[in-house]
């Protein structure tokens, strides 16, 4: 185990930077030894041999023309130490870690404008200011591991020109801001990437970049390919699924597969399936991405929660889809976790519906089955008001923090007004990664809450009887009702998975009535009067 021992120089102080540094180190694996305040010149070097220190810290944060002087007559002692090949890191404030730079003395120097991230991968042996891509992990499990405790930070962007788009993938990857851009592609691109015939030039840009060839994917990748070489992954689409997943391995290494179970298709409007034969097209791209070790993500649960369904439907799609990922040879699960789905959920009752959902899947995961967390905040949640949406993404991110996961999926605050340019999406990364280290530093444990695990085991129940109604459906000789699309398709069309915007819905019933109850719980209506 490596040794870093570190302290606040001269007549300085301040020792808040210090510790988080030391805290840093910890996660990386280093022994810490932590001097304290206003430590000398001797001390601080007697310490590192005393030690025998691989690290030295130093931090100033007072007068940068005092410091400069300390520091200096510190590179002069501690020269004999630096030639024996014992590294001096300084962090300190900007004018005074300007002043550290020009003496050419530290091998690395902080300001505090670093993610604490940049300050972990650097403890861990990797260098963000002379950076190449081999230094930044490009499989997602690899990237999940490389950056503990931390998550994983994904954002969405695609703007209505290709060219816009180029311009902010490599000003996000710059900034260092995520580590997964989830492209957003157009309509067209989604459902007719392959049928130009089908393409309508006035849907050009609508809803996400308009990718019109492999080519485009190709620049798309490169663009991102500086900075913390983000993972780039995109929509798997609505039609010609697996045309597409080839070449989204080809051209953007896609980090991962995100397909529905029930969604995308004439349900919903965006694809041209109908709702059985969309079930067996999407099995079929996660057993595809499955039998080459990309990780698969459902997108499920939170479409029933957007369309205002009771939570228990909620978790019923969320354990049939790890369920279907597991069945069709998934071997990386990323179980997608949309906080305040519906809006008007309390934090408790959303929490509580999270634990339920990772309680029902917790018996499929094994050494060929591993489950990925990924939280994000709820699409339609946003206030139109930036401050107020700046509080919200907050707040939003905190709570889910108590569920420890791997990949936070960051959804931009400004929603509810426009398409995230690249200044919003590195603001809100910015505002995300302060609200994960906060947590990180000492969360409560929020899902203690009796309230909070009373609901959580009143879901459980509820989900387990409906899932018995489900496999109820199945006709004679379905080996498993819950893979079968048929029986799955019943499901919707009879009426037991149902939200009420669904009304009117050719392939469903849209008959339940929710409203959310005193507990902040999203209900069937009859439920609790």
């Amino acid at each position: 185990m490596k040794t870093v021992v570190a302290g606040a120089l001269g007549e300085c102080v301040h020792v808040a930077g210090v510790m988080n540094f030391l805290r840093l180190a910890e996660a990386a694996g280093w022994r810490t030894v932590f001097l304290g305040p206003a430590v000398s010149v001797e001390t601080m070097l007697e310490a590192a041999r005393r030690e025998h220190a691989d690290l030295v810290g130093v931090s100033y944060r007072l007068t940068p023309e005092t410091g400069e002087r300390l520091l200096a007559d510190f590179a002069e002692a501690a020269d004999e130490l630096h030639s024996a090949g014992v590294r001096f890191a300084f962090g300190g404030t900007p004018p005074v870690a300007e002043r550290a730079r020009a003496i050419g003395f530290f091998e690395r120097v902080f300001d505090g404008s670093e993610p604490p991230d940049a300050v972990l991968a650097y403890l861990k042996g990797q260098d963000h200011v002379q950076a190449v891509e081999a230094d930044f992990p490009q499989t997602t499990v690899e990237r999940i591991a490389w950056k503990a405790p931390y998550p994983i930070l994904r954002h969405h962007f695609g703007l209505p020109t290709l060219e816009a788009t180029l311009d902010g993938i490599a000003k996000i990857a710059a900034a260092h801001a995520l580590d997964v851009i989830s492209l957003g592609i157009d309509q067209d691109a989604q459902e007719n990437f392959f049928h130009p015939e089908r393409q309508d030039p006035r849907r050009k840009g609508a809803g996400g970049v308009p990718v019109r060839s492999a080519a485009d994917y190709r620049a798309l990748y490169q663009a991102g390919r500086c900075g913390n070489y983000p993972l780039l992954r995109t929509y798997s689409g609505t039609d010609d699924f697996i045309r597409l997943a080839e070449m989204y391995v080809e051209t953007i290494n896609i980090a991962w597969c995100a397909i529905p179970l029930f969604w995308f298709n004439q349900m919903d409007g965006r694809g041209p399936w109908d709702l059985e034969g969309s079930i067996r097209e999407h099995q079929q791209v996660m057993a595809w991405y499955g039998a080459r070790g990309i990780p698969v993500e459902l997108n499920e649960p939170h479409h029933w929660g957007m369309r205002d369904a009771p939570d228990v439907v909620f978790v019923v799609a969320a354990y049939l889809s790890a369920y279907n990922a597991k069945a069709f040879g998934v071997r990386d699960y990323i179980a997608q976790l949309m906080f305040n789905s519906p809006p008007g959920l309390s934090d408790a009752m959303d929490l509580a519906k999270m634990l339920a959902i990772l309680e029902l899947i917790a018996p499929l995961a094994g050494p060929d089955f591993r489950i990925w967390k990924q939280t994000r905040t709820g699409l339609l949640s946003y206030p139109l008001n930036d401050d107020a949406a700046r509080a919200h993404l907050a707040a939003s991110i905190y709570v889910q923090m108590a569920l420890q996961p791997h990949i936070v999926h960051v959804v931009g605050h400004t929603e509810a007004h426009h398409a995230a340019t690249a200044e919003d999406v590195i603001a809100a990364c910015t505002m995300a990664r302060r609200a994960i280290d906060n947590a990180l530093r000492g969360q409560p444990d929020m899902t203690a809450d009796p309230a909070v695990q009373a609901r959580k085991e009143e879901l459980v129940r509820e989900a387990e009887a409906m899932l018995a109604q489900i496999r109820a459906l199945a006709g004679d000789g379905v080996a498993d009702p819950l893979t079968d699309p048929p029986t799955l398709a019943r499901a919707v069309t009879s009426g037991i998975l149902d939200a009420p915007h669904l009304k009117n819905n050719p392939f469903a019933r849209g008959a339940v009535v929710t409203r959310i109850d005193q507990r902040g719980a999203c209900v069937a209506a009859e439920q609790g009067l």
